[in-house]
């Protein structure tokens, strides 16, 4: 194993955003392009316009430079991408390792996680490779397993509880950037689209076909003022406390090696496959019949309310 980072043979990524890469030679004047100015600029455009916005040509024009200029400094638009993930993440906030108690720290983890997200919601498209390797992402892993430090988890036990928590982050991150694309498209709050979409599930949801739905529609799940992602987060780690105590009374670690888990999600037996297929055969039926029941029930408004209108007129008339 090489002690020396610079003799490591890690990929050009990795090693720009570690510091380790050779640096192109510059050749006549000194010309004012660096690695830093590419990554900034590759992050403002993709702040403005998401990584969709983001090409080695559009930062090359962004900067008044020839895209082949950029190809000194960064090799492949992966190269690139990782390097504005690192940038955008920066250092950990010290709100985490000032929080009084490990769950608190962890808490505010995924807050600051979350205020990420928001700045910067393109981070969410960007691809999971493997296990974090550069230096920002490193630095955000040990601040969450600092906050554990004290606790009796041993450190696979506290990798697996930040994977939880990063899940959850990631997850309600991903939530809250599609409400906001999709009412920032609509020209209303996120708060109305709820309103809105909850109107039209509510019309169209019955007892009869989903019985438990209708009970949490009618008692306003959709449009309530409490916050079910957060409640989740405090329910997992209400697990997490509940381990780690147990852990304090002398439990032996508990982190099972991955096992094959059964599903009949998509079965392999004929016969299942068949019974299933006629299900949702006859599912689309009531769905059907639901929806001439609406039409059948939408007439016979309007023409009670055409009759009575003619009522109105005759009476007046008279």
């Amino acid at each position: 194993m090489a002690d020396d980072p610079d003799e490591l043979a890690l990929p050009r990524g990795i090693a720009l955003a570690w510091g380790v890469a050779a640096h192109p030679q510059q050749r006549g004047p000194k010309r004012e392009l660096s690695l830093e100015r590419i990554v900034d600029t590759a992050v403002e455009l993709a702040d403005s316009g998401g990584l969709d916005a983001v090409s080695m040509t559009a930062v090359a024009k962004q900067l008044g430079f020839t895209t082949m200029s950029l190809y000194r400094y960064v090799t492949s638009k992966d190269d690139l991408l990782l390097l504005m993930g690192e940038a955008a993440l920066g250092t950990p906030p010290l709100s985490i390792a000032e929080a009084p108690a490990w769950r608190d720290a962890l808490i505010q983890w995924h807050r600051e996680t979350l205020a990420l997200y928001a700045a910067h919601p393109w981070m969410l498209d960007l691809p999971i490779s493997g296990i974090p390797s550069t230096p920002a992402n490193l630095s955000w892993l040990d601040s969450a397993l600092s906050a554990m430090a004290e606790t009796p988890l041993d450190p696979l036990e506290r990798t697996a509880v930040l994977l939880l928590i990063t899940g959850h982050a990631r997850w309600t991150g991903q939530v809250e950037r599609g409400y906001d694309d999709r009412a920032r498209a609509e020209g209303v709050s996120p708060d109305h689209l709820d309103r809105q979409v909850a109107d039209a599930i509510s019309a169209l949801v019955t007892a009869e076909q989903f019985p438990a739905l209708r009970e949490a529609l009618d008692a306003g799940v959709f449009t309530a003022d409490a916050d079910p992602l957060f409640f989740g987060l405090e329910r997992l780690l209400d697990g997490v406390e509940q381990y780690v105590e147990s852990r304090s009374s002398g439990a032996p670690a508990h982190v099972p090696p991955p096992e094959a888990v059964s599903t009949d999600v998509f079965p392999k037996d004929s016969k299942v496959r068949e019974a299933r297929s006629v299900r949702r055969e006859a599912e689309k039926a009531v769905r059907e019949a639901n929806k001439k029941l609406r039409e059948a029930v939408k007439r016979e408004r309007e023409a009670v309310s055409r009759a009575r209108e003619r009522q109105a007129r005759e009476s007046a008339a008279h």
